[in-house]
């Protein structure tokens, strides 16, 4: 029988993230890629940014620069792609429209992982189990990609049920955790490391382990006083999490480090692009900051608009496009540029917007970045010195005491991807062909 204690919560939370996403992206298009070792390299073909499972096994590792890799990829048959993010943000758009069919309320949390509220929806499905197998399903079905389901009664116990998802074949793919035992739960949390924990970083799992705290169990088991005493609040919360109280609501995480999104309802709708474009901007120059505040650069931009889905009267559009940099940045300017120029491509007039946003792709940290023979934008001492000195002085006086003005939508984003495969699903003349005999 489930435990009592969290059966007796209506929250409900499932995480669905896609396996290995920019390489299942690439294997949908190109089946023989099944089974084969393959990286996707960043901007300029510098680094790998995506590893597939037998990437993983061959000890490559996140960020590694291509060149340093090519006598093992000889040795090992390694396929090197560029990054396709017009691909891979298009496929995203459709997991996401898939997953609204199974709940209203959405979180997107980064190009490959989204929280599903599941409050109400328990008579729909004879097992939460038997929904998320259902989410593999379709998706693996309409859209082509593989994904595990993690499924608890808060958003750090879904986060936990995804990982134990991944790596417990027994499980199908799908981790229930609000429906088993104490007892069961107990098993599982003892044999996993304390910093597979949402929220629990390097720094902060090591300060534990010292702490003598080293699996989820005895996290979940700690003392929330103590903990908070020790470490701050935070980690009381993610403890709370563990033990089945939800303290997180849907879009009130703090953004992922690998991905950052800035989006928000307006609150009245809104028609024309230059309202659009305000708030776009407005949303990129707050999550240029926020890249920049992790000392981190991005190498593409997505913009999404939308209607509002529960206003049956209105005509319905939502879409969404994803612009590469010619090069990494975190470069306010240039960034609100690619958006204002991915807003004009999506844009459409007579609807009523409801919601509009942007996400920043391709994180990576600014030292990490490899010098280019080419020119750059939105980089090098002079940008960093603007963008410093913005910085300083909106927190000085204020956020917003300083802004950009005005922001141009040429299209100068044109880079390095020797490699890159077609725009299979955005561009009519990429599309993929059929030949029969």
């Amino acid at each position: 029988m489930p435990d009592p204690e969290l059966s007796a919560t209506t929250r409900l939370f499932a995480l669905v993230d896609v396996n290995n996403c920019y390489v299942s992206c690439e294997r949908v298009f190109n089946p023989s890629l099944e089974g084969k070792p393959v990286v996707i390299l960043s901007n300029n073909d510098g680094c790998a940014v995506a590893r597939s499972a037998e990437v993983k096994a061959l000890g490559v590792k996140m960020g590694e620069p291509w060149f340093k890799l090519k006598d093992l990829a000889k040795q090992h048959g390694i396929i090197a792609l560029s990054s396709n993010y017009a691909l891979y943000g298009d496929m995203s758009n459709r997991i996401m429209t898939v997953l609204r069919d199974f709940s209203p309320d959405v979180e997107v949390y980064s190009i490959d992982e989204s929280f599903l509220g599941l409050n109400g929806l328990g008579s729909l499905w004879d097992s939460p189990t038997a929904m998320g197998q259902s989410i593999r399903q379709r998706i693996r079905q309409w859209v082509g990609v593989p994904v595990c389901v993690g499924i608890g009664n808060s958003k750090t116990l879904a986060k936990l049920a995804n990982h134990i998802a991944k790596k417990r074949p027994d499980f199908d793919s799908v981790c229930d955790l609000s429906s088993m035992t104490r007892q069961e739960r107990d098993a599982l949390f003892s044999t996993i490391d304390v910093g597979e924990v949402w929220g629990i970083g390097r720094r902060l799992s090591e300060h534990l382990r010292a702490s003598g705290i080293d699996t989820v169990a005895q996290l979940r088991d700690a003392s929330p006083a103590w903990l908070r005493s020790r470490f701050g609040v935070v980690i009381e919360r993610t403890v709370n999490e563990l033990n089945g109280l939800s303290c997180l609501a849907l879009e009130e995480v703090a953004p992922a480090k690998k991905q950052i999104i800035a989006s928000r309802s307006f609150g009245q709708p809104v028609l024309t692009i230059d309202e659009l474009g305000e708030s776009v901007s407005n949303y990129m120059t707050r999550a240029a900051e926020k890249l920049r505040r992790q000392n981190g650069v991005c190498e593409a931009i997505q913009v999404f608009v939308q209607t509002n889905p529960f206003k049956a009267s209105d005509r319905q559009y939502s879409n969404g496009v994803v612009v590469p940099l010619p090069n990494a940045s975190c470069d306010t300017r240039l960034l609100i540029r690619a958006a204002l120029f991915g807003l004009a491509q999506i844009y459409r007039p007579g609807y009523y917007y409801k919601k509009a946003g942007v996400i920043l792709q391709g994180i990576s940290g600014a030292c990490a970045q490899q010098q280019s023979l080419f020119t750059t934008y939105g980089d090098g001492a002079a940008s960093e010195a603007m963008m410093r000195t913005l910085d300083s002085l909106n927190q000085r006086f204020g956020k917003g005491a300083v802004s950009i003005a005005s922001a141009g939508t040429r299209n100068d984003w044109a880079m390095k991807r020797e490699r890159k495969t077609p725009d299979y699903t955005t561009n009519w003349n990429e599309l993929p062909v059929a030949r029969a005999n």
